[in-house]
C-alpha cells in the first residue's frame, strides 16, 4: 500500500481527542500518511490544519441547533467541498452524526467509490433503530467503541469492527498528581459537561446541590475539570456556589482530581467512563430544552442513558434526567455514596474489562480497522 491520505472529520472534544489518537496510530503504521479536515486543539497538535474552528460544531440537542442551522449547513458544504478537492483515500468522520453524515451523503454522493468511515456507532440500541439504515446509505465502515454494536452495524449492511474505547488506555495519574489533591474534607468532582448550553443550564442545579452536600459534610471541597474553551463561563456561573471549585484545565491537574476525588456529580455522557476508569463512584443528572427531552423519551428504547449501567448490565449508577434532574433528588443519591463509595466498584470494574482494559490500544486497533476498510 503506498501513501494515503485521509479527510478526518471531528465535531466536539471527545471527537478530537479520538481523531487525535486514530491520526497518531495510522502514522505508527503508515508514517507517511497525510491528513485534511475538520478537528480540535489536539488533532492540530497531530499536524491537522483544520479547515475552521471546530468549536462551531459542539451543538447538542434538536431545538438547540435550530438557530445555528444556516451557519452548520454552510460548514457542511464547505467540509464536503474540501473533502472532494483533497481526494482522500477515505473520508472519516468521528460521532457529530448530524454534522458527519450530511458531510458524508455529500461525498458519497459525488464520488461513490471513495471508501467512508465512521468512528463511534450511533446508539441505535438507545433511540431511532432506523439511524443505522439510513446511515448505510452513505457509510461503508464503522469502528465501535462498545462491545455490542457491531451486529446492529452489520444488520444495517455496514461492516463494522468494534475497536475498544479509547478509556482504557487514557494515562492515569501518578501517585504525586492525586496527592496534590489530598485535604481533610471530601473531594467532589463537577463535571457539568462541555457545552455552553449543557453548563449554563446545570450549573445552577448543580450548585443546589452541593449546598444540600455542604450541610452534611461542611468541609466537602470540590474540583470542576472542564475544557478551556467553557472556562470562563464556568467560573462566572460558580463563583456564587456554596463550596466555590477549583476550576482545573490542565490534564495532570484533571488526571489528579478523577483519581483523588471521592464522587462525582456528571453531565450525561462519556465522562461516566473516564470516571469508572478511575474508580469514582457517580451521581449522573442531565436537563435539556424539555422539548427535546420529550422527542428522546418517546423514542428511548432503554431504561438507562449511563454507559457504565449498560454495559456492565447493572443499573448500578443513579441517574436524575428532564423533570428528575433537581437538587433535591440528587443530593441524597450522592450523600449515599459518600457513604458507600463502593456501592459502584464491581459494574466500573467489568465495564473496564468489556471495553477492552488490558489489550491492545483502541487507537491501533481502530488504525488497523481503517487500513482493513480499504
Amino acid at each position: 500500500m503506498g501513501a494515503l491520505s485521509f479527510f478526518i472529520v471531528a465535531g466536539e472534544p471527545s471527537g478530537d481527542r479520538l481523531g487525535a489518537a486514530l491520526m497518531g496510530a495510522l502514522r505508527t503504521l503508515h508514517p507517511d500518511a497525510r491528513f485534511a479536515g475538520v478537528g480540535g486543539a489536539l488533532m492540530q497538535a497531530q499536524g491537522l490544519v483544520s479547515l475552521f474552528p471546530m468549536e462551531e460544531l459542539s451543538v447538542m440537542g434538536i431545538i438547540e441547533v435550530l438557530p445555528k442551522y444556516r451557519a452548520l449547513k454552510r460548514r457542511i458544504a464547505q467540509t464536503s467541498a474540501a473533502a472532494l478537492a483533497f481526494a482522500p483515500n477515505a473520508l472519516i468522520t468521528i460521532d457529530s452524526p448530524d454534522f458527519c453524515l450530511r458531510v458524508a451523503g455529500l461525498v458519497k454522493a459525488a464520488t461513490p467509490d471513495l471508501r467512508t468511515i465512521h468512528y463511534v456507532a450511533p446508539s441505535v440500541w438507545a433511540w431511532r433503530p432506523k439511524r443505522s439504515v439510513k446511515m448505510a446509505r452513505v457509510i461503508d465502515h464503522v469502528l465501535a467503541l462498545l462491545p455490542f454494536e457491531p451486529p446492529l452495524m452489520q444488520g444495517a449492511g455496514m461492516s463494522c469492527d468494534f475497536v475498544g474505547h479509547p478509556v482504557v488506555s487514557e494515562p492515569v495519574a501518578s501517585a504525586d498528581e492525586a496527592q496534590a489533591f489530598a485535604g481533610d474534607g471530601p473531594l467532589i468532582l463537577c463535571l457539568p459537561g462541555s457545552r455552553r448550553e449543557e453548563v449554563t443550564r446545570l450549573a445552577p442545579i448543580f450548585g443546589q446541590v452541593l449546598g444540600l452536600v455542604k450541610a452534611q459534610h461542611p468541609n466537602a471541597r470540590v474540583a470542576l475539570p472542564t475544557v478551556r474553551g467553557v472556562a470562563d463561563l464556568v467560573a462566572e456561573l460558580t463563583a456564587d456556589w456554596p463550596i466555590v471549585p477549583q476550576i482545573i484545565t490542565d490534564a495532570a491537574q484533571k488526571r489528579g482530581a478523577f483519581a483523588a476525588a471521592d464522587v462525582a456529580l456528571a453531565a450525561s455522557g462519556t465522562v461516566s467512563l473516564e470516571l469508572a476508569a478511575n474508580s469514582c463512584p457517580m451521581v449522573i443528572a442531565y436537563d435539556m430544552n424539555r422539548l427535546t427531552l420529550w422527542l428522546m423519551a418517546r423514542a428511548a428504547l432503554v431504561d438507562t442513558v449511563t454507559l457504565v449501567n449498560l454495559v456492565s448490565e447493572t443499573r448500578r449508577v443513579p441517574e436524575f434526567i428532564g423533570k428528575n434532574c433537581t437538587p433535591e433528588k440528587i443530593a441524597p443519591a450522592l450523600l449515599a455514596l459518600l457513604d458507600d463509595p463502593a456501592a459502584q466498584n464491581a459494574a466500573m470494574a467489568v465495564t473496564m474489562l468489556r471495553l477492552g482494559r488490558g489489550g491492545e490500544p483502541p487507537a491501533l486497533r481502530a488504525a488497523k480497522s481503517v487500513l482493513g476498510a480499504l
